[in-house]
């Protein structure tokens, strides 16, 4: 399985415990290691910003911006190059969601399972007004002062992104297989220089689309993280590992339990720890 990160955001955030760096838990990448094999990358212009200062994508960098169509040929070419051959479970985080559903549509008989990790969505976009998508837009394209001094940061364009996957959609949906939606349940920590108005309108449209995400698949199965924001690999790491086993286990069940016609009726998953 391969682990795909939200924007601008390092492999890193999988394994490491940035919020009890003196008491770690046990997280994500280590965790999901112990029951299948699992990769995780840094896409080039990610980042982590730690007490010691900014530590860059750990890959080479390449022109801005880009889109999830370029992610997800990137995420190939990887893959093919560390002679992994799949097929593959696919988790991906925030805008690393929009980057393995792609994928996923793209090279669909490489990819059998999928979780969702609080994924944008492109609900997100038709649940908001023109003027309220724009200044979301222009929010996510801000640059924190702790990367003003990266170069080659990330850069995405999410209005192309958000067409590429409707297309996709639209042209090679998604084949049935196992997936796991996760949801924040805190709401997101917004400038405080931004309306209510805008705040309640960019919740209310991330929690429809989170909600077009879990009937994307027959039998995908919705869970929120009533403890964690955006990043749950973070706030609450083993509804991650969760997640991810009940999906592995289902793939290893229907590779056992194929009907002739090759069709795929999923199991019903056990109960989450919330």
């Amino acid at each position: 399985m391969v682990l795909e990160s939200g924007f601008r955001t390092r492999a890193d955030v999988w394994s490491d415990d940035f919020a009890h760096p003196d008491a770690p838990r046990l997280m994500v990448l280590p965790a999901v290691a112990a029951f299948t094999r699992v990769c995780a990358y840094d896409r080039p212009g990610t980042a982590t910003v730690l007490n010691d200062g900014l530590h860059p994508s750990r890959s080479d960098p390449v022109p801005m911006p880009r889109t999830a169509r370029e992610a997800s040929l990137d995420l190939h070419a990887l893959v093919q190059a560390a002679g992994e051959r799949g097929p593959y479970v696919l988790v991906g985080h925030s805008f690393g969601g929009l980057i393995v559903r792609l994928y996923a549509s793209l090279r669909p008989r490489l990819v059998v399972g999928l979780v969702l990790v609080d994924a944008l969505a492109e609900g997100v976009k038709t649940r908001l007004t023109p003027e309220q998508w724009t200044v979301y837009d222009n929010l996510n394209m801000q640059t924190p002062p702790e990367l003003l001094s990266y170069r080659g940061l990330e850069i995405m364009a999410f209005d192309a992104t958000l067409a590429q996957v409707r297309h996709a959609a639209a042209v090679t949906p998604l084949r049935p297989m196992p997936l796991v939606v996760l949801s924040k349940g805190l709401p997101f920590d917004f400038p405080p220089d931004l309306s209510l108005e805008f705040s309640n309108a960019a919740e209310s449209a991330w929690t429809g689309a989170q909600n077009d995400l879990a009937r994307l698949l027959p039998g995908a199965r919705q869970v929120t993280a009533t403890q964690s924001g955006h990043y749950i690999q973070q706030d609450q790491p083993e509804l991650v590992v969760e997640a991810v086993r009940q999906v592995v286990e289902a793939v290893r069940t229907r590779q056992t339990s194929r009907s002739p016609d090759g069709s795929y009726a999923p199991p019903t998953p056990p109960s989450y720890r919330r």
